[in-house]
């Protein structure tokens, strides 16, 4: 199987009628599956999600990357899919809740931004529908009819069976996939010790787990290679994208500049094109651990993604060496941008344990969690963006920051409800907040970024 000259790479988005019905296990395995069967497989996740795309690399010896309409609008899906699937043969899109969930809006036409559906669609790919088949036999012809039928922009390929529990429960539901004239292309037995550990905010990380997570992958590929139909998969598969692939745009730096990015188990949330706009900005980039590393050498900028920093206070607290480096990097003027778990990071404690002291707060657990999509606008100058920038972002936390002196945000939006939010904060070089945003709908702003580097480290 391959593709010809300039068409986009054949797909299969993998969807579920609801959230805990099995995707991301179907869809991992599937990846790993295919990979085996001799395929160049290109892995994709529906949404903001930073933690399936960790098991998708592990399965696809490829980056794990995001398909999120909301994030950096319908224009540019095409374009990324492009580039995340160049050389493969197949793509795997794994989707996000149900199929037809997406941003709660009052629109009551279309596929619901951001979900399954509307991702599907802007590729043109058909849907498989993994099933949790638990509790249920003919009732699954009247689910999948609905699901079928629902919104003729969607086009159901076939089916996957889930958690099936018998040899008469899987020709029960055969019958019914028949009634329901959809084609059957795997059915799983139920494998409860394939459960991934969970937490607060989803699964633990695949860079948690390390070798756990190899195993994990390993064996959701081997229990999809022995019960889904793989060549009936890939005949399935299809696109219709005719977008130029998305590339960063060239170099607008001066000079080439080092900036470091956090990475290991405290902070593992981030976007695969992040990186590459740094590179083809100028920036040489040196990921580090903090929960053990130093800053690299001549480190002139500094990037702080997401994660889970509030299982690591003691780790991080201990590393004194690179807490007083990045708060030296900072005082210099530096450019540092810090989101979610890098805003708590930079903060004076974590739950009690000494943090970098960069910014003027403490930060500390909640029992509620703060989810979901912002309109946001920036209220100042910083490396990244000028004053009245407009973005769209996404909130993931379980934490907290309390601020100690007045400070000036980096962010303004509407949280839940009306209520105005003043999220993070700006301080000479740094540029730190709870919002994740996705840097391939903002070049410039990392182009910015690096220049700003540059700029700091000649003055230096």
């Amino acid at each position: 199987m391959g593709k010809d000259e300039g068409l986009s790479t054949p797909a299969v988005v993998i969807a579920a009628p609801a959230s805990g019905s099995g995707k991301t296990t179907v869809a991992t395995g599937l990846m790993g599956a295919l990979r085996l069967a001799g395929h160049r497989v290109a892995p994709f996740k529906v949404g903001p999600d930073f933690i399936d795309p960790g098991y998708h690399a592990l399965a696809t010896a490829r980056p794990g990357r995001n398909l999120d309409p909301v994030l950096v609008g319908e224009s540019l899906i095409g374009p990324l899919y492009r580039h995340g699937s160049d050389d493969a043969d197949i793509a795997v899109v794994e989707g996000v809740m149900g199929l037809f969930d997406g941003r709660i809006s009052d629109a009551a036409v279309g596929p619901a931004q951001g979900s399954t559906a509307h991702v599907a669609s802007l590729l043109g790919a058909p849907v498989v529908l993994v099933v949790d088949a638990r509790g249920q036999s003919h009732s699954v012809a009247a689910l999948l009819h609905g699901f079928a039928t629902f919104d003729s922009s969607v086009r159901l390929a076939g089916v996957i069976l889930n958690r099936v529990g018998s040899a008469r429960h899987e020709q029960v539901l055969r019958q019914a996939c028949e009634q329901a004239g959809a084609v059957v292309l795997g059915s799983i037995p139920r494998a409860d010790e394939l459960a991934v550990p969970s937490r607060h905010l989803g699964l633990v990380t695949a860079v948690e787990h390390g070798r756990r997570a190899t195993a994990a992958v390993q064996a959701m590929t081997e229990l999809v290679a022995r019960h889904v139909d793989l060549a009936a998969v890939a005949s399935v598969a299809s696109s219709r994208v005719d977008d130029a692939p998305w590339t960063p745009p060239p170099r607008t730096s001066p000079a080439r500049v080092t900036v470091a990015l956090a990475a290991g188990r405290a902070f593992s949330f981030g976007y695969a094109e992040h990186r590459e706009l740094l590179c083809a900005s100028g920036a040489d980039v040196v990921e580090f651990d903090p929960l053990c590393d130093p800053l690299p050498p001549d480190a002139a900028a500094l990037v702080l993604p997401g994660g889970f920093p509030e299982e690591f206070g003691t780790e991080l607290s201990a590393n004194e060496v690179v807490r007083e480096q990045i708060r030296a990097l900072a005082a210099g003027g530096a450019p540092v941008q810090a989101e979610c778990a890098g805003l708590t990071y930079l903060v004076d404690d974590l739950d009690g344990h000494p943090m970098c002291g960069v910014l003027s707060g403490s930060a500390s657990f909640t029992e509620s969690l703060t989810l979901g999509y912002r309109d946001a606008v920036a209220v100042a100058d910083s490396p990244l963006h000028n004053i009245g920038d407009r973005v769209v972002g996404h909130e993931f936390h379980r934490t907290t920051v309390h601020f100690v002196d007045a400070r000036q945000p980096a962010w303004r939006y509407s949280g839940r409800g009306a209520k105005m939010v003043e999220d993070g904060a700006v301080l000479g070089g740094v540029h730190a907040g709870y919002l994740h945003t996705h840097p391939a709908a903002h070049p410039r702003a990392i182009a910015r970024f690096v220049a700003a580097a540059a700029t700091t480290r000649l003055a230096g």
